[in-house]
């Protein structure tokens, strides 16, 4: 599923138009992508949760050469699922 298909499924569920869902959809990313970057936690009970991590710095090897280089150290955003995402997943088997 991509981002045109979701906002048909949001706007066919809730009976609005494409436009007023794409806007919804672009408003909550946008929510959670300023507040990871600054360090919240967003939690959507019964989806999951995303967070930032910090990653250390490491040494790394370049595929191609073999060479060894330096992975400086970042922040990531990370996905956490929650039970009832876990269960629905599992559930499909």
């Amino acid at each position: 599923m991509n981002k045109a298909d979701l906002i048909d499924r949001i706007a066919a569920g809730a009976g609005i138009s494409k436009t007023a869902a794409g806007i919804a959809i672009d408003t909550a990313v946008e929510s959670i992508t300023s507040s990871l970057k600054k360090g919240d936690r967003v939690a959507l009970i019964g989806f999951g949760t995303f967070s930032v991590s910090q990653r250390r710095a490491r040494n790394g090897r370049n595929p191609q050469t073999g060479a060894t280089i330096k992975i400086a150290a970042r922040r990531v955003a990370k996905f956490t699922p929650g039970n009832e995402l876990k269960r629905a997943v599992n559930k499909g088997k």
